[in-house]
Parts: C-alpha cells; structure tokens; sequence
C-alpha cells in the first residue's frame, strides 16, 4: 500500500461520522458512514454507534474517537450537546472495550482539538507558527490553541461570557439557524465573540471551521476583527482526519 492510514470517528450532537484515513494526504481514503447520534447519546449508546462504524469498514488497528468533551487521560470531564452522563466516563477504556482494542490503541481526544490537529496538520494552518486559534462554529462554538504548531488541549473559547452570555448561545451557527438569522445579521455576532477573544489573546490566526466554513464567502469577508481569519480546509471532514491522526501517532498514550 505505501499509504499509512488510520481510522477516525468524529462524535457530534447530531451525527456519528467516520472512516478510514490516508494520513499522509490528510484526507478521508474512503466514503465516509454516517448514522445520527443516538438519543439519548448515553456512553453506551454513543459506543455502539462508534463500534458500527469500525466493523463496517472490517477496520483492524489503531483508532481514534473524538467526543464533544474536555478529555484527560481518555477520561470525559464535561459534556456539551451530549448526554451528561459522558461527565467522568472512561472513554477510552469504553470504546477499547466495545471494539474489542487494547486500550492502547484507541485515542479519545476534544473534537475540536482533533480538527485544529488536522487543519495544522495539512489543512489552513500547515506551516503557520505563532499562536493559531482554530474555531468550529456548529450546535456550539469549538476551540482548539496552538504554539508553534503544539496543541494545548482542551480549550474552551466557546464559553467565554460575551455580554453578560456565554459565547456560544449568541454566535454558534446553531443560533444563526435558529433564529432564522441571514448572514449579514450573523456575522456580527462572530465578530463581536472574536473581538472579546481578541480582548485578552493575541492570535497571529483564526481558522474558522464547522459546516458553515462551506460558505465562508458569504460571511468571513463581513467579520471586523485585529486578527486574520482564514476557512477551514478540511471543513467537515477535519475531526475524523486529526482523529486518525491522533491514533496512527499514539498521541494518546
């Protein structure tokens, strides 16, 4: 083959994704499988969901899982558009042992950390230095923190107060769908989230990733903030992709 590959499961509030991996490419090597997030999206369920996934592709070897959670040590210690139940669940030794995995080779990982891996990786950020913050605008606001190219895991920019609101309830892409918002009425309130951020950071780069990086063109030229902001390459499909990544290196040892 000459193409190392891996295998990565991005876990949302609304849809199980995942497949194997070409990590060198940093792209997707097959057609990805979908099936929605069961509810409630128990641990258990949420592992049976992931273990569907892996055995449909006859997938042997290293995987990785990314779960909307701070992770420590494979262990979840919050739960954001996820059942509460996740708080202070081995997740790795779940998933290792739905999938019948040592517990080595299975890597539980931030989605959002898991995304900026791979958009630093070979997406947006491949070669920038600095301080890049990688934002996933989707039911909520993700962040991922990088110096110099090293991840600092388990951010979370999505919940800073805005105005007296935690960011995400005003400027999440889940609020610009609910609320019916166009993107002109939107982009402000990103701007407006981007600027406290800006209040007491000073990103050299914003990566905006999440589904509506899909049509960046209509809202990143409207955002008015000091720092760059540049599309996500890898869109959607960037958590499997630095969860694969993240398992191929053993980054969860």
């Amino acid at each position: 083959m000459g193409t190392a590959r891996g295998f990565g499961v991005d876990v949302g509030g609304s849809g199980i994704k995942g497949c194997p991996v070409d990590i060198d490419g940093g792209v997707l090597a097959e057609e990805r499988m979908r099936i929605p997030t069961p509810h409630p999206s128990t641990p258990e369920a949420v592992a049976d969901a992931v273990a569907e996934i892996v055995e449909k592709f006859g997938w042997s070897g290293p995987v990785g899982v990314t779960l909307p959670c701070v992770v420590k040590q494979g262990t979840a210690h919050t739960a954001a558009n996820i059942d509460k139940s996740w708080i202070g669940t081995d997740a790795q030794g779940l998933f290792a042992e739905r999938l019948g995995q040592d517990r080595s080779e299975v890597v539980v990982l931030n989605d959002a950390d898991a995304a900026g891996l791979a958009e630093m990786r070979s997406g947006a950020g491949a070669g920038a230095s600095g301080l890049v913050v990688v934002l996933t605008f989707g039911t909520g606001i993700g962040s991922a923190m990088f110096v110099d190219g090293k991840l600092v895991p388990n951010t979370e920019f999505g919940h800073i107060e805005v105005d007296g609101h935690d960011a995400e309830k005003q400027a999440a892409a889940s609020v610009k769908d609910d609320l019916d918002l166009s993107y002109p009425e939107w982009a402000p309130r990103v701007s407006r989230y981007v600027q406290a951020l800006e209040s007491f950071l000073w990103p050299d780069l914003i990566i905006a990733g999440g589904g509506v990086s899909k049509k960046q063109h209509k809202w990143l030229p409207l955002l008015e903030t000091r720092t760059p902001i540049v599309p996500a390459s890898l869109k959607n499909d960037a958590g499997i992709v630095g969860a694969a990544a993240a398992a191929a290196a053993g980054a969860g040892n």
